[in-house]
C-alpha cells in the first residue's frame, strides 16, 4: 500500500500568507487552509503544487515559485501525509476558484484563524518564515 502525498502551499506576498476557506467536506466547511492538493503519479512535489495552485487559485506556473519545505509532515491518515512548502508569489492575483474565499493574513493573525486541525501543526513554522520574510 502506497502512501498518498497531498502537498500544501504556503503563498507568501510580502509579510502575509494566502489562506483558502474550504467549501467542503462538511466537517471542515468554513475553516481555513494553505491551498494545495494530492500529487498525481508521475509528479514531483514542486510540480504538483504548482498545477494545484493553477487549479484552485488561477495562477500560472510563471506565478509561483515553489521553495522549500515547511514544518513537518502531517499523518492524516495510515494512507495520506500532508506535506507544505513556501511559495513566492512573484505575479497574478488569485482567485477563489475551489474555495469560498481567499484572504491574506499576517504573522500576528494566525491565530486568530479557524484553521482546519491538520495545518494548525504548521502555525509554528508559517509564523516564523513570515518574520523571516518581512
Amino acid at each position: 500500500m502506497s502512501t498518498q502525498i497531498v502537498v500544501a502551499g504556503a503563498v507568501i506576498r510580502g509579510s502575509a500568507v494566502l489562506i483558502a476557506q474550504r467549501v467542503r467536506p462538511p466537517e471542515l466547511a468554513g475553516r481555513w487552509e494553505l491551498p494545495g492538493g494530492k500529487v498525481a503519479p508521475g509528479e514531483t512535489e514542486p510540480q504538483a503544487l504548482a498545477r494545484e495552485l493553477a487549479e484552485e487559485l488561477g495562477l500560472a506556473a510563471a506565478d509561483v515559485a515553489v521553495g522549500h519545505r515547511l514544518g513537518a509532515d502531517i499523518s492524516l491518515d495510515d494512507t495520506t501525509t500532508l506535506r507544505a512548502y513556501l511559495v513566492r508569489l512573484l505575479g497574478g492575483e488569485p482567485h477563489p476558484h475551489d474555495h469560498r474565499a481567499l484572504r491574506w493574513v499576517t504573522a500576528a493573525e494566525l491565530a486568530d484563524v479557524d484553521w482546519v486541525p491538520a495545518d494548525r501543526a504548521w502555525l509554528p513554522d508559517l509564523e516564523q518564515a513570515l518574520l523571516t520574510m518581512s
